[in-house]
């Protein structure tokens, strides 16, 4: 069952208890109550419900009084609206009544990470490296928009039944910093290779205590369990160490990303990975004992790379890399990998492809990039699937059409309904709108290599990646099988709501 909303207890006044609420209720008109999940650790009560408009599932999650006291919930929800990334969840609508406030958000089905670190024990490095990466990317997207977050901690990252991590439960108060998100990444991390947290927690939610030494010193991840490698205990430990200099979400994103794909750093991933205490004049900390060992030209290549790496993760360090010895040949440094950005793409950038069909359902294609999530286009009613026996129509496409090439991070395309086929394709120009052209741009359209294939057992999300290596200018989502129609049973039918392109 999703967790929606744990974190850390906030501070300030906690939200009074709800009373009178039951299933069957609905909420502005639109929202209907189906089942009480949690009371989460702000005192909030957090309900799986259905937007019985968009007849989509959604979570909300319900504070008493509304006003003043709930100003800085909305406030955070309204925000957090306003950046879309695959990693982050959607929100759709905050409501203050005055005697209650609440935010209506994307439903998830999955498991909130404290519970699966909880129930499965800590994670291996690998895949605690790509749940930060994840998280990491998240938290890049909201500093990138002038927006911390606020509340990075195990309970507000939810890890989706198909395999997507989301954060969740953004919060705006006295410690809400980028800084303070950075440190909390770390936190996560401690606890996914550990199973505790790294400073002790109060209430109901409480995690357990990171292990301390006799000082009182929090114990690095690896000498609580046999297995961590030393450049993610490094990494890790640098990011919970006060005293030294934190790197910027965007570049610590750069860095996971390479280790998410295996590349390691340094040393064939033995080697230390550390912060500069002092960012105008970078140095590897405690690495001097592990590289007496090596030869002369290993360790000027050693302490070249080290250098490099350091200055890479201090987002203060602008100045050039030292060259390595003269008598060394090294190669040059590679450059942090860019930061995926959102096109705001217009409505003249989509369009429906459909070379059987009537084009009835084309009018209405702009309301897919207007940035809006509660408008939609709705493709027709259909009596029988695409691809059954006797049914023409062997499915229809989406068409978004780029300024230029561009290389694609990702394709994000927001739908009504769970249980649609598509697949993401690409060609070499576009057609007239007519159904010769949309015959021809199905002839020429291929499927782009690596992007998922979803299937009828898909969710309402779909976020199709491409290999990031071609440049691609015109892309097509082709819908292959729609769901059954939620309104009219015996027919087929899917809305999108929002198509997202995120480009290098």
């Amino acid at each position: 069952m999703t967790q929606v909303g744990e974190g850390p207890s906030a501070a300030g006044s906690a939200a009074e208890p709800l009373g009178g609420l039951a299933v069957g209720d609905v909420l502005a008109e639109r929202y209907r109550l189906e089942e009480h999940i949690n009371n989460d650790s702000a005192g909030r009560q957090v309900w799986r419900g259905v937007d019985v408009v968009l007849r989509r599932p959604v979570a909300l999650v319900l504070r008493t009084p509304g006003g003043a006291s709930a100003e800085e919930m909305l406030s955070a929800a309204v925000t957090a609206s306003r950046v879309v990334h695959p990693n982050l969840i959607g929100v759709y609508d905050a409501i203050d009544e005055g005697e209650r406030a609440y935010v209506i958000r994307e439903w998830i089905e999955g498991t909130a990470l404290r519970d699966l670190v909880t129930e499965e024990g800590p994670f291996d490095a690998e895949r605690a490296t790509s749940v930060l990466h994840a998280v990491a990317d998240a938290v890049s997207a909201l500093h990138a928009s002038g927006m911390a977050h606020g509340n990075v901690h195990p309970g507000t990252v939810l890890v989706a039944n198909d395999g997507r991590v989301v954060l969740a439960d953004a919060r705006v108060d006295d410690h809400t910093s980028n800084e303070a998100d950075v440190r909390g990444l770390g936190g996560v991390a401690y606890f996914m290779l550990t199973g505790h947290w790294p400073k002790a927690e109060a209430g109901r939610s409480a995690l357990p205590d990171g292990r301390r030494d006799s000082t009182g010193a929090l114990v690095a991840p690896r000498q609580v369990r046999a297995g961590v490698p030393t450049y993610l205990d490094d990494l890790v430990m640098d990011l919970l160490d006060g005293k030294l200099a934190l790197p910027t979400a965007q570049v610590l994103t750069s860095e996971l990303a390479r280790l998410d794909t295996g590349e390691r750093l340094l040393l064939g991933g033995n080697g230390t990975l550390r912060f500069a205490e002092d960012p105008a004049e970078p140095a590897p900390r405690a690495a001097t004992p592990k590289l007496m060992a090596v030869g002369g030209v290993a360790l000027a290549l050693v302490v070249a790379g080290l250098v490099f790496a350091v200055r890479a993760l201090n987002a203060g360090a602008e100045e050039p890399v030292a060259s390595p010895s003269p008598t060394v040949s090294a190669a040059p440094a590679e450059s942090a990998a860019p930061q995926p950005r959102v096109l705001n793409l217009r409505a003249d950038q989509v369009r429906i492809v459909d070379p059987v069909g009537d084009r009835d359902s084309a009018k209405d294609a702009a309301k897919m990039v207007d940035g809006d999530a509660n408008s939609q286009w709705r493709t027709s009613w259909y009596k029988q699937n695409f691809g059954a026996v006797g049914q023409q129509k062997k499915g229809l496409g989406i068409l978004i059409k780029l300024d230029q090439p561009q290389i694609i991070s990702s394709v994000k395309v927001q739908l009504t309904d769970t249980g649609t086929s598509a697949t993401l394709q690409a060609g070499p120009a576009d057609a007239p709108m007519t159904k010769a052209g949309d015959q021809t741009i199905v002839a020429t359209f291929k499927p782009v290599e690596g992007a998922t294939v979803f299937g009828p057992d898909s969710g309402s999300t779909m976020v199709f990646s491409t290999d990031t290596t071609t440049p691609y200018q015109f892309l097509m989502i082709w819908i292959s099988q729609l769901p059954p129609d939620s309104e009219d049973a015996g027919r087929f039918r899917v809305g999108v709501q929002e198509i997202v392109v995120e480009v290098q």
